[in-house]
């Protein structure tokens, strides 16, 4: 089916953080996909309201009725990673509150699509709640079941276990693994692309020195971690003053109003 408007709502991992563009902003999965679309269709347009480090209450709150009101065919929601990782969170009410916004949004009149995490079990901060990773995706896959609501399966992507599909943080994806995501949601929308995200990787020599896997583990400390705690402690976010990347659905040559 022919997809005429898109609004993506989220976090970090929509709005595409890692995946550089050359205007120094991010392009991400989300990016790489409404490309795609408006190969199809020049009057395609696309609106992309995530932000980095938003909670699910922020997104559910700020995100989605702007996503309803300005009534894409399509609206792609991801969120409760971040509060997955905070000690404490209810992965039964995180799962309620986002079944909740999804039959909001189609009530409104748009199709949904969502996505189920990746396997974190290669990070080292996230795969620490490896099973409340595993307990939601089972909420998003059975609630995608009960709405009609497709589903991206991140945990079912072989290829997302290689450490080339994920930036220096560990945190976000790689350039190249927005790519591959992007390719496997044009396949679950039915969007023709030439590419296929299975596509083997290159062969690369692996690290085996000790020495050098811990430098490589104390500079990410260093360099990622420690940054993370320190905003975490102050109650801070990567999103404060932050703004929509493409706040207005537009055709995606459209330069958005906050440029």
């Amino acid at each position: 089916m022919g997809w005429g408007s898109w609004v993506a709502i989220g976090d970090s991992f929509t709005e595409g953080l890692s995946d550089a563009d050359e205007s120094g902003g991010f392009r991400g999965w989300a990016d790489r996909l409404a490309e795609l679309m408006a190969e199809r269709d020049p009057n395609f347009r696309y609106a992309n309201l995530a932000i980095r480090g938003k909670m699910m209450t922020e997104i559910i709150d700020e995100q989605v009725p702007l996503a309803i009101a300005a009534k894409p065919d399509l609206v792609t929601i991801c969120a409760g990673g971040n509060d997955l990782i905070v000690p404490g969170s209810d992965v039964d009410e995180l799962a309620g509150r986002l079944e909740q916004a999804i039959v909001d949004v189609q009530d409104a009149g748009s199709e949904v699509l969502i996505f189920a995490g990746p396997d974190p079990k290669a990070m080292p901060m996230v795969r620490r709640v490896r099973a409340k990773v595993a307990i939601y995706n089972e909420h998003l896959h059975a609630i995608a079941d009960r709405h009609g609501a497709r589903i991206v399966d991140l945990w079912a992507m072989h290829v997302l276990s290689d450490a080339r599909a994920w930036s220096d943080d560990r945190l976000h994806f790689s350039s190249e693994g927005h790519r591959r995501i992007a390719l496997r949601a044009a396949e679950v929308l039915g969007v023709p692309t030439d590419e296929d995200w299975r596509e083997p990787w290159p062969p690369q020599e692996r690290i085996t020195s000790w020495f050098k896997l811990r430098k490589a583990d104390l500079d990410w400390t260093r360099v990622h971690l420690m940054p993370w705690v320190k905003r975490h402690i102050k109650g801070e976010s990567m999103g404060d003053g932050v703004t929509p990347k493409r706040p207005e659905l537009r055709p995606l040559g459209d330069i958005p109003v906050n440029d």
